[in-house]
């Protein structure tokens, strides 16, 4: 009887774990199922991460000491297993957990491999021990995530194979790549447009820029009928746009830029340049490269690119004439070869965001697109949501919404767009994070660019907005003219309470959900 109720037991709290765990296993999701990712996101929330499995065994051991029965302890542990899913459950996020076949996997191999450690404790170490395994979720999640790799990598190369199949099925496909450390998504989106004008296109969705990601789109949405195919291609390891390539096979690659994003992963901005330069690498030879003007890394590996058909901003078409204010940027498109030349108009803002538009605008002249179609696009492009979006608020305020940047280019562009509109400026950040050793520094200098483009500084957390503060205040930047406050709800009664009409508002970076002080 003992030994059957031991089985139960344990079967019962292995199943149990997971529930308490539920955001370790949102955390191992946001960081693309990689061990190493997960264990980063664990140091950066530990209290966050480790609390409720410690809850969840104080109750069991609590129950032990008192001297409950069996059956009231698993109950007891059942409760607390629930209040903690529940509150899991509640928070806000940015980027919701997502319950995916992968997942269900996860869990059903979670819930496998900690049954069997908690028979192995439960019958060969005390029953004390048994009872503190909930403190240990996190390693019996990466331990079923192990278990998991084989199976997951089989279920994976399957699609992939399947995907490929797809994709040379429709040898006319203008099968394009876009990648870079930062920019990637709205250039994408920005492409979409302007060649809807001629071609049936199809991009990747939102930030749908891993192999699997990728994978996912062509097996569900490209058709015969589509003539262009654009994929997004991120990377957070050596190798992984290498492997989008090998999915892909690209015939034209556009390098938005390259800078100290997921310097964490990377380490190091050479390996990061090398990283991005594996789309252009992979061309075919007869392939178009297409690079950013950045006087920096992007104009490197344009010489070091052996095409003959490769490009950077200004080689095909020009942008001049150019202004920019609340009704978004406007300028005139003209075609370096034939002089033929359009007015274009578009929502967007900021230098960088034309400089993007500019990279499209050539890739589309190499697809025989005219100044005046290539214009008709250009009026059909949007802000992508949450990068430099410019929305109406009330009360006769101007809203910047660039909180899903979260880089120092990205940062110092949004600032130059704010200092160019009248009125009261306003900016609401957390700051960078994600950006290793170097991040003080880097947000040290953004509170310095900050000082000559805002007017109020509203600052999301103590202690991390510290170096933005010191570069404020180095630069001269009144003191009264700063509020650091603990939370984005804060942010938003501060700015409530001092807000009138006339006044620009830039919302720059939110933080990850796998990241917290």
């Amino acid at each position: 009887m003992n030994i059957i109720w031991g089985i139960v037991e344990s079967l019962a709290l292995a199943a149990l774990l997971p529930l308490s765990g539920w955001r370790l296993l949102h955390y191992f999701q946001l960081e693309s199922y990689q061990l190493p990712g997960f264990y980063r996101s664990l140091k950066r929330n530990a209290k966050k991460a480790l609390l409720p499995g410690l809850a969840m065994a104080a109750v069991g051991v609590l129950s032990l000491v008192i001297g409950l029965p069996g059956i009231v302890r698993i109950a007891l542990i059942g409760v607390m297993a629930a209040l903690l899913f529940m509150q899991a459950k509640k928070e806000k996020l940015k980027k919701p957990f997502v319950i995916t076949e992968r997942v269900k996997r996860l869990i059903a191999m979670h819930a496998l491999t900690a049954f069997a450690v908690a028979l192995v404790v439960r019958f060969a170490l005390p029953m004390m021990l048994w009872a503190l395994l909930p403190a240990f979720e996190a390693a019996l999640l990466a331990l079923g995530a192990v278990c998991a790799q084989p199976i997951e990598k089989h279920i994976n190369q399957q699609f992939v194979d399947d995907a490929k199949k797809r994709l040379e099925s429709n040898p006319s496909l203008i099968k394009i790549g876009i990648t870079g450390s930062y920019g990637k998504t709205s250039t994408k989106f920005l492409l979409r447009d302007i060649l809807s004008v001629k071609y049936n296109v199809l991009a990747t969705p939102s930030s749908f820029n891993t192999t699997m990601g990728v994978t996912r789109v062509i097996r569900e949405q490209l058709m015969p009928s589509h003539q262009v195919f654009i994929a997004e291609m991120g990377a957070r390891h050596v190798g992984d746009i290498k492997e989008l390539v090998d999915l892909v096979h690209p015939t034209m690659g556009l390098l938005t830029s390259v800078g100290p994003q997921h310097l964490d992963t990377f380490g190091t901005i050479e390996r990061i340049k090398n990283t991005k330069y594996e789309l252009i690498d992979g061309l075919p030879q007869n392939g178009t490269a297409i690079l950013a003007r950045d006087g920096a890394i992007c104009e490197e590996l344009y010489h070091r690119c052996p095409l003959e058909k490769k490009y950077m901003p200004g080689d095909l078409m020009t942008a001049s004439d150019m202004e920019w204010g609340p009704f978004g940027t406007r300028f005139t498109l003209t075609d370096v070869e034939t002089g033929e030349s359009a007015r274009c108009e578009t929502r967007l803002l900021g230098e960088h965001s034309i400089a993007n538009l500019l990279l499209c605008c050539t890739a589309a002249r190499t697809l025989g697109m005219t100044p005046a179609e290539i214009a008709m696009g250009v009026a059909r492009c949007q802000p992508v949501e949450h990068r430099l979006e410019l929305l109406n608020g009330s009360g006769g305020v101007s809203i910047i919404d660039d909180a899903f940047n979260a880089n120092p280019v990205g940062a110092k562009a949004a600032l130059r767009v704010l200092k160019n509109f009248p009125g009261r400026r306003i900016i609401i950040t957390p700051g960078m994070v994600e950006l290793g050793g170097e991040e003080a520094q880097f947000n040290r200098e953004f509170g310095e660019q900050m000082a000559e483009s805002v007017d109020v500084a509203i600052l999301v957390g103590k202690r991390h907005t510290q170096p933005i503060v010191d570069g404020l205040l180095a630069q001269g930047f009144p003191q009264e003219k700063i509020h650091v406050v603990s939370s984005l709800e804060e942010s938003t009664k501060v700015l409530h309470a001092m807000m009138q009409a006339g006044d620009v508002v830039l919302y720059e970076n939110d933080l990850p959900d796998n990241y917290s002080e």
